[in-house]
């Protein structure tokens, strides 16, 4: 025989959270929909140029591996992870870069990615925390964390003013980095192509040859 029970005793036995207010988040005051409005673009910003420089890591495998775009694609995507893809450029820079300059611009520029998707990761993987009012508070991260012997979860950060200034600041950084990796790929190349012309004992002919 079936049992039932109330179910104010069904909700006080619950071990889950209470549901958000929908009406709040759909439909906040109008200055914090504009600062939501804010840190949507914010995140925007940062994911858009994140993907843009991490693309161009494309480039730095073709050279590296002396290969062709198709296939460089074809290794970046298998590689699933942006670790697994950054560890084979730094692999191949320490097989194939005779110089030290050119070694050093490509293992400072492989850093500054490191650092942006340090941050990218930590917004991608947060659960996003609204009060009663509609507003976005903080960020708890949605992975494990272990410190010194202890296990944590859902570390927060309040998402503030001081922590979109960050954000902001790292998306500015990320732009500026963009650039720098244009400015370095032919000088990568340059550098590659005089290695395989001393190996060979001549001039390579020019891709539209």
């Amino acid at each position: 025989m079936d049992e039932t029970y109330p179910a104010d005793d069904a909700a006080a036995d619950s071990r889950l959270p209470e549901p958000p207010t929908f009406q709040a988040f759909s439909a906040p005051p109008r200055g914090l929909q504009e600062r939501r409005m804010r840190i949507f673009a914010t995140i925007g910003n940062l994911v858009l140029n994140w993907s843009n420089n991490e693309s161009l890591f494309v480039h730095v495998l073709m050279l590296l591996m002396e290969t062709d775009h198709p296939t460089s694609v074809i290794v970046f995507g298998t590689l699933n992870t942006t670790r697994a893809r950054l560890d084979l450029v730094n692999r191949l820079a320490k097989a194939k870069l005779r110089d030290d300059v050119i070694a050093k611009k490509l293992k400072l520029l492989v850093k500054r990615f490191e650092a942006a998707t340090k941050l990218r990761n930590e917004l991608n993987h947060s659960m996003f925390a609204v009060d009663q009012l509609g507003e976005i508070t903080h960020t708890n991260l949605m992975r494990i964390e272990e410190k010194r012997g202890r296990i944590y979860f859902g570390r927060e950060r309040p998402l503030d003013d001081q922590r979109l200034d960050e954000m902001n600041e790292a998306a500015h950084s990320m732009t500026e980095l963009n650039r720098d990796l244009w400015q370095f790929l032919p000088e990568l190349e340059r550098h590659l192509r005089a290695n395989t012309e001393k190996n060979s004992g001549g001039p390579l002919p020019s891709p539209d040859r």
